[in-house]
């Protein structure tokens, strides 16, 4: 005799794992997309993110792992979630369905032209984001849709869309399934391109990253020490004088530089750790 609920789980992990080969397959588009947020952003425009129910609270979830992951200004990426705040944990019937809340959002928000503005709705028809896309685009943002769905009505709304043909839920209609699985992978992957995009990644490390508490602080110790050959009571030592600041320890340990210089090698590349690490000339001069 099967075991009902054991069919179901194995139904739905066949329904996840053939979610590769559909997000696979969007892949350089999203590199695109990705490439385009990050020249905005280095040029100090923002990327906005909006989405309803499942989809905005991935974009919250994604925005806010930002700042500690790649010590970014919180400013810098913004989720807005049709609904507001409470809508994060619990459902405001109703909030999706007002298009011209999208526009009162993003501008209390401080939208700005030339910011990036990346619509997320599974079902590639919610009129919140649908009217936040419209929005964005007449106003000058660079518009990203995202669905999941080809063909998708937002689609058509925005300079840019990014579509992955998901398929039937194994809950007919839960896009907190499968879609949501392929949005969180996909989100994920464009922020992290976006910020190794602006030297916030070397060799795999988060070089930026905010170390606020003990295992954090481990971290850091050991990504100086492995990325600049020093000891271990060096590279403490150097974290210590810069107040964690992993970037202006990690440009001390690679340099030889005391941490006001470090500090002003790191400005002169906008930020870049990356560049400024791989830069001698500038920081011994």
């Amino acid at each position: 005799m099967s075991d009902p609920t054991l069919d179901l789980l194995q139904r739905m992990h066949e329904a996840e794992t053939s979610l590769g080969p559909r997000v696979a397959a969007v892949l350089p588009r999203i590199a695109r997309v990705a490439s385009a947020i990050a020249t905005r952003m280095k040029a100090g425009r923002r990327w906005f993110s909006i989405g309803a129910g499942t989809s905005g609270r991935l974009c919250v979830l994604d925005a806010a792992e930002l700042p500690p992951t790649f010590g970014s200004d919180p400013r810098d990426v913004v989720a807005l979630i049709a609904g507001g705040p409470s809508a994060l944990l619990e459902a405001i019937e109703g909030a999706e369905d007002d298009p011209a809340a999208a526009e009162h959002d993003l501008r209390r928000a401080g939208l700005g032209v030339g910011d990036v503005v990346l619509g997320v709705a599974a079902s590639g028809a919610t009129p919140y984001v649908a009217g936040g896309l419209r929005f964005a685009r007449a106003f000058g943002a660079y518009t990203i849709a995202f669905s999941c769905r080809t063909d998708a009505p937002i689609s058509a709304l925005a300079d840019d869309a990014l579509e992955i043909e998901t398929g039937p839920e194994v809950l007919s209609g839960s896009t907190r399934l499968k879609a949501g699985s392929a949005q969180k992978q996909v989100l994920n992957m464009l922020s992290t391109a976006v910020m190794d995009a602006r030297g916030l990644i070397v060799r795999g490390e988060m070089v930026a990253m905010r170390p606020t508490n003990a295992k954090l602080r481990a971290r850091a110790e050991r990504i100086v020490r492995d990325l600049t050959g020093t000891d271990a009571t060096t590279a403490r030592l150097l974290l210590e004088r810069s107040d964690w600041r992993l970037p202006t320890a990690l440009v001390c340990a690679r340099h030889g530089v005391d941490v006001a210089r470090a500090r002003a090698h790191l400005a002169r590349h906008a930020g870049s750790v990356r560049a400024a690490l791989e830069s001698l000339e500038e920081s011994t001069s």
